[in-house]
């Protein structure tokens, strides 16, 4: 009669590969409905080959295993924290959006509602570290082209050293004029419109 002697680990590796081996976990995609920053919320549908379901209140859910199939529910700001709190404090910050008027032929003086304004953007660029500011300039159809192109351009420039007066870097901001031919309000040659001498400040 002859007898082998195994090492150990061969006689544990073989009742380990005699053993039923357990299933891996099923492969799941959620899709989690977050509300906007000023509590809004949107809707959309997700679709599989099983069907669709509409998610349309702030942390809805659905969830879709391997075969599509769709399952929906909820889940809570806290919870949604707990589990993708970096990956979402790591989320570029959204692309926003400021606008400031001048008085009639002015390069350098804002409308009464705009001081406000840029006071809101001075704050708002404080919470967006490494931000690329577009500055762009506009003007109403009072005067030629050539001195609107020019004021429009004095317009983004005295916004742009005030934004740099908050702090910001001037190389990260891009001033540029377009004078009046991308106008908020469309109106005949030689019309005043206040709403069209503007700057527009781009964030993101």
């Amino acid at each position: 009669m002859l007898i082998y002697l195994l090492p150990p680990a061969l006689v544990i590796a073989a009742a380990l590969l005699t053993q039923p081996q357990p299933e891996p976990p099923a492969i799941t995609d959620t899709i989690i409905l977050l509300p906007d920053e000023d509590g809004s919320v949107g809707s959309l549908v997700v679709s599989s080959d099983a069907g669709e379901q509409a998610l349309d209140t702030a942390y809805a859910t659905a969830e879709a295993d391997e075969s599509g199939a769709l399952a929906t529910g909820s889940t809570s700001a806290a919870e949604v924290e707990a589990e993708f709190g970096s990956l979402l404090a790591a989320t570029p910050a959204a692309p926003r959006s400021f606008t400031v008027t001048f008085e009639s032929g002015s390069a350098d003086t804002l409308t009464r509602s705009s001081l406000a304004e840029v006071a809101e953007i001075r704050k708002y660029l404080t919470t967006v570290p490494a931000a690329e500011i577009t500055v762009i300039g506009h003007t109403d159809r009072v005067g030629s082209l050539e001195n609107n192109d020019a004021l429009s351009r004095q317009r983004a420039e005295s916004v742009k050293r005030m934004i740099q007066s908050a702090g910001i870097d001037a190389a990260s901001i891009a001033a540029t004029g377009r004078g009046e031919r991308e106008p908020r309000v469309d109106t005949a040659d030689g019309v005043a419109e206040p709403r069209n001498r503007r700057v527009e400040i781009r964030v993101r």
